[in-house]
């Protein structure tokens, strides 16, 4: 448990403290309009710089966002934000998550580690009740668009999300243009079908290189996969964003690339989201 719930100064049994939380899980997430995944099958191919980038790029254009870093073992969320030494406040009304100007609402389990070198050894029904105390106990108030940035995988964690969130708008899935990430990212996409979850599209990271020297184009893992994934399982391809050394900078700096400065990824990210806004909105 992140924090206890009492009631009249004594403490609730487990079935009044069940229901008060789930009440207020309801609440909560009833005053965010839009909720969205974002998944990858594998790990190291981006999946929380895009949904960092994803949640800065909707605040920049005027809506209010949160962020939850639901990947439990390794929380990087507050490193690419550049607010790790951050703490969230405690008042009666919940967990207050940190802020993130100009409005990004961060929650991350790295906040409450002891040390940026302390492990998380937890089974599923502890990550279980971790990421519903983050649902119900953090106070997001009124959100435009609530960002889950999930482990890779289709574990306890995505599981969790969808089942305490029924309602959730959709998955965007990460992948890079390699065959063993592909693969994995199918697996993604058939997840989320089994649970009836949308999937909102396939995002193609690290999709080929401009030589910052000569201006060759490379294609270090290959381009297009993404998008032959997207289509052959019915999906949308919300679009291509090169390596450029400048990601891996921003993100070590706490800056996201998309604010950090004028880039093809940049560019080709803008786009993403705009599809993004769409597919959500139904236009």
């Amino acid at each position: 448990m992140i924090c206890s719930n009492s009631k009249n100064g004594e403490i609730m049994n487990k079935d009044e403290e069940s229901m008060a939380q789930e009440k207020r899980l309801k609440e909560r997430m009833g005053r965010v309009k839009h909720k969205i995944m974002v998944m990858s099958g594998k790990g190291g191919v981006g999946k929380t710089t895009v949904a960092v980038n994803l949640a800065l790029t909707l605040a920049a254009k005027g809506y209010e966002v949160g962020i939850l870093d639901a990947d439990i073992h390794g929380p990087n969320v507050p490193k690419m934000l550049g607010i790790e030494d951050a703490h969230p406040d405690v008042s009666e009304e919940g967990i207050a998550p940190v802020f993130v100007p100009p409005r990004v609402k961060v929650m991350s389990l790295a906040f409450l580690l002891a040390s940026k070198d302390t492990p998380v050894v937890w089974r599923g029904p502890l990550k279980m009740g971790a990421i519903k105390q983050f649902l119900s106990d953090v106070f997001w108030g009124d959100l435009d668009c609530l960002i889950i940035d999930l482990p890779p995988g289709t574990g306890d964690e995505p599981l969790s999300v969808a089942q305490l969130i029924p309602e959730i708008d959709g998955a965007i899935v990460v992948t890079t243009p390699q065959d063993v990430a592909l693969l994995d990212s199918r697996k993604s996409v058939t997840f989320a079908k089994e649970l009836g979850l949308p999937v909102i599209g396939i995002i193609e990271n690290m999709s080929g290189f401009k030589c910052p020297k000569c201006g060759e184009a490379i294609d270090l893992f290959k381009i297009g996969g993404g998008e032959h994934a997207a289509a052959d399982m019915d999906v949308p391809f919300l679009g291509r964003i090169p390596i450029e050394v400048n990601i891996v900078e921003s993100g070590d700096s706490g800056i996201p690339f998309v604010l950090a400065h004028e880039s093809e990824a940049a560019n080709a990210f803008e786009a993403i989201v705009e599809n993004i806004e769409h597919i959500v909105k139904g236009e």
